[in-house]
């Protein structure tokens, strides 16, 4: 697909603009949150507890969108929480593609016992509800961010695998993989400079998919307290916390829910999208 192709798709594709517009936002407000958030995220002020929302009639220096019960300020922490979320996401999204994709590659390429090992591995852990796994292994480590990124890397490599073995048995038998063979080339090398780059578009959609999906079970996580540990703020901590107060303070719930349901919707959105620019079958 030419440079033009491929810019024509992104600008006629509704889904991919506007995912791709929200997700710089959220990318933006996630880099600078250090700065320009207008208060301490974990610095609490009973005096100030629950306080309703100031909007902008104090400028950026007051309570935009109000305090939360120990009176944090709820903009502060929905900035900071959204580099915390981005933070996980990318990590699980990379270590999960890398892992997924190794295995996938090896799996198809090889077949056999390999293949069946591998395969019947995924089998299990797909048996399992990936939420119920994640929960139990994070009951046994305990609540800690790198914990949180290992649980999910180890409940979200399944599906990497499956695209790319599934790519990699239909390109293996092609005639240039057949006559890289024959001339000598390495096992090795006919994997990752031959087949991967084939299955790079499909990794790629995945990939793009993958992010939403992770923000909502890393706060999903946070929410039932086995998440990001306190005082780092987290969307699910925030949403968990006030929702004792929904009906007297329900801006405390309602604030971090938006920015949770924005995100996902923008990073699906942009998945949506991407798999529509890449789909060689998308001729429109």
């Amino acid at each position: 697909m030419s440079r033009q192709e491929l810019f024509r798709r992104m600008r006629k594709s509704n889904f991919f603009v506007i995912g791709a517009v929200l997700v710089s936002f959220i990318i933006i407000v996630s880099l600078i949150s250090p700065w320009a958030a207008p208060h301490n995220p974990i610095a609490s002020d009973l005096t100030l507890r629950l306080k309703m929302p100031d909007g902008f009639s104090k400028g950026w220096s007051g309570y935009i969108l109000g305090t939360d019960p120990l009176g944090q300020d709820i903009l502060s922490r929905l900035m900071v929480g959204s580099r915390v979320s981005l933070w996980i996401s990318f990590s699980v999204v990379i270590a999960t593609a890398i892992i997924g994709t190794i295995l996938g590659i090896i799996s198809g390429f090889f077949g056999g016992i390999i293949d069946t090992v591998i395969m019947r591995f995924s089998d299990i852990q797909v048996s399992i509800p990936p939420m119920i796994l994640a929960v139990a292994v994070m009951a046994v480590l305990g609540n800690s961010t790198n914990n949180l990124i290992l649980v999910l890397v180890f409940t979200r490599w399944v599906q990497y695998a499956r695209v790319v073995r599934s790519n990699v048995m239909g390109i293996r038998n092609m005639e240039y993989i057949h006559a890289s063979q024959v001339l000598g080339s390495s096992k090795k090398r006919i994997m990752f400079t031959q087949i991967l780059p084939n299955v790079l578009t499909q990794l790629i959609i995945v990939m793009s998919q993958e992010f939403g999906r992770t923000i909502l079970t890393e706060s999903s996580l946070s929410f039932l307290g086995l998440g990001v540990p306190a005082p780092a703020p987290s969307w699910g901590v925030m949403i968990a916390d006030g929702r004792e107060y929904l009906a007297t303070a329900p801006w405390v719930v309602v604030a971090p829910g938006a920015a949770l349901m924005i995100a996902v919707l923008a990073f699906n959105f942009l998945g949506d999208g991407v798999r529509d620019v890449l789909d060689p079958k998308n001729k429109n």
